[in-house]
């Protein structure tokens, strides 16, 4: 896949839908000192390119009844193409399953979890693990803490 030319001004846009999506084209304009016309282009251009491929709320679990974070690795027997697919696919049927890595190292799958409570983590548990006779174990870490949530991505052209 060739990746799309991206200048300066572009990576200005980019911080600025990064920094706040609410704020409007005109102060995008302002701020990074391009007109109006130039940065709505420019936006639908990164839109087209799926460099901005999603636009969305960032939610607080804890106040919508998530209060528990988890992280979870999953280590399978056999890591050929069909059960990789299989999970991955079911992983991304869980609501609760906030992302999922297919990672090198000990681990296959990493995963971040929200939870009700412990019962509402073991029942997603046990439709995700139980009775696949392809994941060999899977352990889970509680977050105690959240020091840092974002999905930013730097935005240079360095």
């Amino acid at each position: 896949m060739r990746r799309p030319t991206i200048d300066p001004s572009d990576f200005a846009i980019l911080r600025e839908l990064q920094a706040d999506l609410r704020q409007g084209i005109e102060a995008i304009a302002h701020k990074t000192g391009l007109s109006t016309p130039t940065v709505q282009r420019r936006i639908k251009r990164l839109r087209e390119n799926k460099i901005v491929r999603k636009e969305v709320a960032h939610l607080d679990a804890t106040l919508l009844g998530y209060p528990l974070h988890l992280v979870v690795s999953v280590e399978f027997v056999n890591d050929n193409a069909s059960y990789i697919n299989a999970f991955i696919r079911k992983a991304n049927q869980e609501e609760q399953i906030q992302q999922c890595y297919y990672v090198t190292g000990s681990a296959d799958f990493f995963l971040i979890i929200l939870a009700r409570d412990m019962d509402n983590y073991e029942e997603l548990t046990q439709r995700m693990f139980s009775g696949d006779d392809n994941i060999r174990k899977f352990s889970t870490s509680v977050v105690m803490r959240q020091s840092k949530v974002s999905l930013h991505v730097p935005c240079s052209n360095q």
